[in-house]
């Protein structure tokens, strides 16, 4: 049973999260997961131990996990995540599969290949859900580099969860492809109901509701992710590939009944993720970060630069390899660093991993920590090589528009 003190300590720490960030922000930018995991690691069992977390949290952070990864799905922009630039990321993550199973097969030590998939396909995401936030608040979301970042960490989200699907379901192959179709085939009629045009009412009971009681739009969303989440685990599938398509077809949805609304919708479901369920995650995984594992001797620690560096070179650099010719070497460089980060999938999968017995904890740990340590660097030093002198500044982010009109 979950002890309600910890509940008062999390939400301590996702309010003094914002305020540190905000103190530190004038000498270093620090992006605010950072401090919610360090944070929830100081009050875990095995620092403080003034945290332990039970089932009520351990959905709640489940819960923000999905939110995570939806309000991803849901910044994709299909008019600009097209063409070249997606074959581009897609041919660039498929390389970035084979050097990751690779990496992890070697790495397993004879273990067992299903161990060497666990850490290889945790070595393939990219943290689009903790990138885009930085992306946003700089004014870079809307430019040529926001654009080509965006496929890439689309198909770096997308492209883990059906490997996921695939390798590690327990299927044969055949049938773990046959249940991925059948998913296919029903987001695409989900899809198709998105795209078709909403009769007048369906239009008007948004922008009725869309400031009362009521909140019509707003619970229409959590119908579509509830749904999705649903799908994927009636069909064996991991939550995150519903998630992921719900944020899809809920862009589709209002978009297309009532593009007037879309934004005002979508800050309010951000206000319930990134206000509530999204900090519950980061800090719940803090609290259950394994410290004594990777400190307790041996080789454990050494593991966290290892993979530190292997989320360069597995995922950084076929980006840069792949990367649109007109990018710059500077942008090229962000663009592997900003690739590379990785978070919210390394937790979920060592996660899974632990849970099968397939990955220890110490390793486990040492793989969450070093993507820990790319959400703390890449980012900074992304935004450092995008931060020409007397670069003009990009548009297209609502926070940076929002900012300067200030």
């Amino acid at each position: 049973m979950d002890h309600p003190g910890t509940f008062v300590l999390i939400m301590v720490v996702a309010v003094l999260a914002p305020i540190l960030a905000h103190g530190v922000s004038r000498w270093l930018s620090v992006p605010l997961v950072i401090f919610e995991i360090v944070m929830g690691i100081l009050i875990g069992p095995d620092v403080l131990g003034w945290a332990h977390t039970g089932d009520v949290i351990d959905v709640l952070s489940e819960l923000g996990l999905a939110m995570l990864i939806f309000l991803a799905g849901y910044e994709i922009q299909f008019d600009q995540v097209k063409g070249d630039t997606l074959n581009r990321s897609v041919v660039a993550w498929l390389i970035t599969l084979v050097l990751g199973l690779a990496a992890g097969i070697l790495l397993a030590h004879g273990d067992g290949f299903e161990k060497g998939v666990y850490i290889g396909t945790a070595l393939t995401s990219t943290a689009l859900g903790t990138i885009l936030p930085v992306l946003r608040d700089s004014g870079d979301l809307g430019s040529r580099f926001g654009t080509v970042m965006m496929a890439m960490g689309a198909v770096g989200e997308f492209g883990p969860i059906i490997a996921m699907a695939l390798l590690l379901s327990g299927r044969a192959p055949a049938g773990s492809a046959a249940v991925l179709i059948a998913f296919g085939v029903l987001t695409a009629a989900a899809v198709f109901w998105a795209l078709r045009p909403k009769p007048p009412w369906f239009s008007k009971v948004i922008v009725t509701t869309l400031h009362s009681s009521a909140q019509f739009a707003v619970r229409l969303v959590f119908l579509l992710l509830v749904a999705m989440l649903a799908l994927a685990e009636v069909l064996g599938l991991d939550v995150l590939l519903g998630a992921f398509a719900a944020g899809l077809i809920t862009r589709l949805v209002l978009n297309g009944a009532a593009p007037e609304s879309s934004e005002v919708v979508l800050s309010k479901v951000e206000a319930i993720g990134f206000g509530f369920l999204v900090p519950l995650f980061f800090v719940v995984t803090g609290i259950e970060f394994d410290l004594d594992a990777l400190l307790a001797g041996g080789g454990t620690l050494l593991l966290l630069p290892v993979f530190l560096a292997l989320f360069l070179v597995v995922r950084g650099l076929p980006m840069w390899l792949l990367a649109p010719r007109d990018l710059g070497r500077r942008d090229r460089s962000a663009l592997v660093l900003f690739g590379s980060t990785a978070l919210p999938l390394v937790v979920a999968i060592t996660t899974l991993g632990v849970e099968a017995g397939k990955v220890e904890p110490g390793e486990a740990a040492a793989l969450v920590g070093a993507g820990m340590l790319s959400v703390l660097v890449f980012p900074l030093l992304g935004m450092r090589l995008r931060a020409r002198p007397g670069a003009p500044r990009q548009r297209g982010s609502r926070a940076a528009d929002e900012a300067e009109s200030w």
